[in-house]
């Protein structure tokens, strides 16, 4: 199947307006709009839009970076960006065209 990764890029301290951390949000409108094949990484390290070293720390967890990796085909994506347009919440992604399935 054809389709499209996409990676978006955040930090565990910015929040939704409903208040819940944007990654649990994206994970959780994911399902919602049953897309399947979706992952969330904490990272170390990375820098930034701000061009700043973010990292996470035993008494800091909240500047640590977080990556929510989905495999969607192009109605998937479609139904995201869309919805993602009306959030208007500013998230930083990659889209990159794939191949996926099971063998």
């Amino acid at each position: 199947m054809k389709g499209f990764q996409l990676v978006f890029s955040t930090l565990q301290s910015r929040k939704h307006p409903n208040g819940e951390p944007i990654s649990r949000w994206l994970m959780k409108t994911a399902e919602a709009l049953e897309i399947k094949g979706v992952t969330l990484l904490n990272a170390a390290q990375g820098i930034g839009r701000d061009g700043k070293l973010h990292s996470s720390s035993f008494f800091e967890l909240a500047d640590e970076p977080v990556e929510v990796i989905m495999n969607v085909d192009e109605a998937e994506c479609e139904k995201l960006f869309a919805l993602l347009s009306e959030e208007n919440l500013g998230i930083f992604y990659t889209k990159t065209a794939i191949e996926f399935g099971t063998i």
